[in-house]
């Protein structure tokens, strides 16, 4: 069984930045993707950024490109982690962010294709 535990957001104000971590243990082997996705009131939600984790082949929105980044630590242990490192942050990027992790799949922006999902942490930034 595949848990992921997020820690890190909190609010900043409008060019600052936050770091975003997600620690997933129990089936490192089983997870080919990670990712992370954001949901703000009333809206979908949507991906920002996720992680082939077997070549670390990136993708990120448009919206944050240049401005946000995964670096991850891949080691020998059980676990794998993920960062959301966030510079230059907006009001616009305010929203819950989610962590998430799947196996194979098709379609790795799709929040329908992930299987296992962190609790979530909250990023406010105030204009």
């Amino acid at each position: 069984q595949v848990r992921l535990v997020e820690s890190g957001g909190g609010s900043v104000q409008a060019g600052g930045s936050l770091r975003l971590s997600c620690v997933s243990s129990g089936g490192k082997y089983s997870i080919f993707y990670m990712a992370w996705f954001r949901q703000a009131p009333g809206k979908e939600r949507e991906a920002v950024a996720s992680i082939y984790t077997m070549s670390g082949i990136t993708y990120y929105r448009d919206s944050v490109k240049g401005r946000f980044t995964i670096p991850q630590d891949n080691d020998n242990t059980m676990e794998r982690t993920m960062h959301l490192q966030m510079d230059s942050l907006k009001p616009e990027d305010t929203a819950m962010y989610y962590c998430a992790a799947g196996g194979v799949m098709d379609t790795p922006l799709l929040a329908n294709s992930y299987k296992y999902w962190g609790q979530g942490s909250q990023v406010t930034v105030s204009s």
